[in-house]
């Protein structure tokens, strides 16, 4: 009987984490949702995390299913997705610096005098 007992602990479902700190908090609650109806586990949402119950379910499958959202509600112009150690992490592109080269004053244009 121990073993029966101390099998199903062990047989706890795996925690995966989806780190998404610099989405908006609607943004999230939608990022929860839609894991939710697609994985059919439990998601919850607290803070800058959602964390999803996992059986089978690897961290490629996962970022690929983020990504999916990401794509889906075209946000893939401010925000990319990438496995960062054991978590899918959604990070906000930052701003490209444009660099500031001066323009140089246009060169006036030479005028030939003809000699008719």
């Amino acid at each position: 009987m121990w073993c029966g007992v101390h099998e199903v602990f062990l047989r706890r479902k795996k925690q995966l984490e989806v780190v998404a700190a610099d989405l908006e908090k609607d943004e999230k609650e939608l990022l929860a949702g839609f894991l939710r109806s697609n994985l059919d586990v439990n998601v919850e949402w607290s803070g800058g995390k959602v964390s999803v119950d996992s059986g089978q379910l690897s961290l490629e499958e996962l970022k690929k299913l983020v990504n999916k959202f990401v794509y889906h509600r075209n946000l893939n112009r401010k925000y990319w997705v990438a496995v960062e150690g054991n978590a899918v992490k959604v990070s906000k592109f930052e701003k490209a610096k444009k660099s500031e080269k001066r323009r140089r004053e246009a060169t006036k244009p030479q005028t030939i005098t003809h000699g008719w």
